[in-house]
């Protein structure tokens, strides 16, 4: 008999700007979500509840007191599907908790960003469904606990029959679920996109600003090709994430500005206020995920015998503003920098 997902709980574990908006998204039209996160947010969330809104004019909100935002893993209890949005390198704690709380029939399902997870939480989580899964789109955390959805796509998921109860509520919340049969390849096409993530942390900008300007889009296609050739090597072919096929990527972003900005603005939507993750960790003094997403492109290719010397620059430049004091780099100054190590 089919399981009817209408009444059971989704638990979003590591509930931070993206599980607050993709839970919170859930939770305004129906859905039992109930999250899981730091105290900082949780504070922030009891106090102001979450309002969701994206680039389109979709908006949501959730008044204080209404929302489950719990601190205590013990929240995965009576899960029937939990989501992980931690960071990569939390990855193996979150398994731990999973495993000693959440129900043993609980669907997992990662939407984190990196290469692997999943294969870290089915090693901790054995016997059990774990999904990867991709989030395409930026979100960006306003004041007031408003979460706003900056660019688009759709959630992306492995293909599995344990989904099935839950596509009409992600159907619902306007968040469908696009299922892949092959799902490694697109974890390495949404990593080349998040090679961005290092330069646009450095740069301190706003993703519209920083892509604006031809020389840290520059920084990017150094990043990429290299990335590119790597991936290669090893027999990897990354999907495709934009209407270009990758390896043509890197061409468009070395075009003149308003050749880029022309051709950019119709294959994609970015709102001024998308930021990267990675410069609210920056400037929150926190641990990034550079080491899941540049620092991945040099652990493949040290496994193919090759060098990678732009990503493992940008990697010791990030580790250098997490160590302080931070620095907010021009797109010239790091272009150089780049080419140099290159």
């Amino acid at each position: 008999m089919a399981r009817d997902a209408a009444g059971e709980t989704i638990a979003v574990f590591g509930a931070g700007s993206i599980g607050c908006y993709v839970g919170g998204r859930l939770a305004a039209t129906g859905t039992r979500v109930r999250f899981i996160g730091r105290e900082r947010m949780a504070e922030a969330v009891a106090a102001d509840g979450l309002t969701l809104t994206d680039h389109r004019g979709a908006h949501f909100r959730l008044a204080p007191g209404s929302v489950d935002y719990r601190t205590d893993p013990m929240g995965l209890t009576r899960a029937s599907l939990v989501l992980v949005t931690v960071k990569a390198g939390d990855t193996r704690e979150a398994g731990e908790q999973i495993a000693r709380y959440a129900p043993r029939d609980a669907l997992v399902v990662s939407f984190q960003n990196g290469i692997g997870n999943e294969d870290i939480l089915r090693a901790v989580l054995p016997g059990r469904t774990v999904l990867p899964g991709m989030v395409p789109f930026n979100v960006v955390r306003l004041p007031g606990c408003v979460f706003r959805q900056a660019s688009g796509g759709d959630l992306q998921v492995e293909e599995n029959a344990a989904l099935d109860p839950y596509l009409s509520l992600f159907e619902r919340a306007g968040l469908p679920l696009r299922r892949r049969a092959a799902f490694r390849p697109v974890q390495w096409g949404k990593l080349l996109m998040n090679l961005n993530n290092a330069i646009s942390g450095l740069s301190g900008l706003p993703l519209r600003e920083e892509l604006s300007q031809r020389p840290y889009r520059q920084c990017l296609a150094l990043a990429q090709t290299e990335a590119i050739e790597t991936m290669h090597a090893e027999g990897i072919e990354p999907a495709r994430m934009t209407p270009l096929p990758p390896d043509w990527v890197p061409t468009l972003l070395r075009l003149p500005d308003w050749i880029f900005l022309r051709l950019a603005n119709r294959m994609m939507t970015v709102d001024p206020a998308a930021r990267s993750s990675m410069i609210e960790a920056l400037d929150a003094g926190r641990r990034t995920d550079v080491d899941s997403l540049n620092g991945e492109i040099v652990r493949l290719a040290e496994r193919n015998g090759l060098a990678a010397p732009v990503n493992r620059r940008l990697v010791e430049l990030v580790h250098a503003c997490e160590a302080g004091p931070r620095k907010r780099w021009s797109g010239p100054e790091l272009l150089d920098a780049l080419r140099s190590a290159g």
